[in-house]
């Protein structure tokens, strides 16, 4: 008999098969890296894309707010202006002051030669000279009393009595308490008086 060959051993697989399992493992591996990578890309870009957004909403804000301070400073500059322009047209202009001249008589009774009238006493008397038209009186003189250059007595057309005005106090304002006076001496039944004190604003006296 001839010698028989003895079979040749089976290969083994194993290694094969470990191999295969090891790949599989690494695909996988694999996958879930480049699942995470894009993941974490996709986060990344929703990260910039917030922040740009949250930056544009401040930049818009920040320009609201600066054009809303530039509204409020126009707004409240031509509330002043036109404030200022009333003003300006309510008040006379010192020109007009200046220009005003009384027609009435003026006696100073100190004067011995030469007047104490001065420019201011002046003005005063022209513009209460005025005031008293408006009211429909008719001034016929004013008098700077013996011993004063600041009071002033007023003689009105149809009363006998003067009326005690100075200086130092606004001339419409004494004008108006002069004719109020009046009026309610005139409703008392009393048409006729020795004088009428408006020198002290809020308060009035006659005689």
């Amino acid at each position: 008999m001839g010698k028989h060959n003895k079979p040749e051993p089976e290969e083994d697989n194993t290694p094969e098969l470990v191999r295969r399992r090891a790949n599989r493992k690494s695909v996988i591996r694999s996958g879930r890296t480049i699942g995470e990578a894009r993941e974490q890309l996709e986060t990344k870009n929703e990260r910039n894309a917030a922040r740009k957004k949250d930056k544009k909403k401040k930049s818009l804000r920040i320009l609201f707010t600066i054009f809303g301070f530039i509204v409020i400073a126009v707004a409240i500059f031509c509330i002043v202006s036109n404030l200022v322009r009333n003003r300006d047209n309510l008040l006379p202009s010192e020109d007009t002051v200046e220009n005003l001249t009384p027609t009435v008589k003026i006696i100073d009774e100190d004067a011995t030669g030469t007047s104490k009238i001065t420019s201011r006493m002046n003005t005063y008397i022209a513009e209460a000279e005025s005031d008293f038209r408006s009211f429909h009186f008719t001034p016929t003189k004013a008098v700077v009393p013996s011993g004063s250059i600041r009071v002033i007595h007023f003689y009105l057309e149809g009363y006998n009595g003067y009326i005690k005005m100075t200086i130092d106090r606004n001339a419409a304002e004494s004008v108006e308490d002069a004719e109020r006076l009046i009026r309610y001496l005139k409703e008392q039944g009393i048409n006729d008086f020795e004088y009428l004190d408006v020198r002290i604003p809020n308060k009035a006296y006659w005689k």
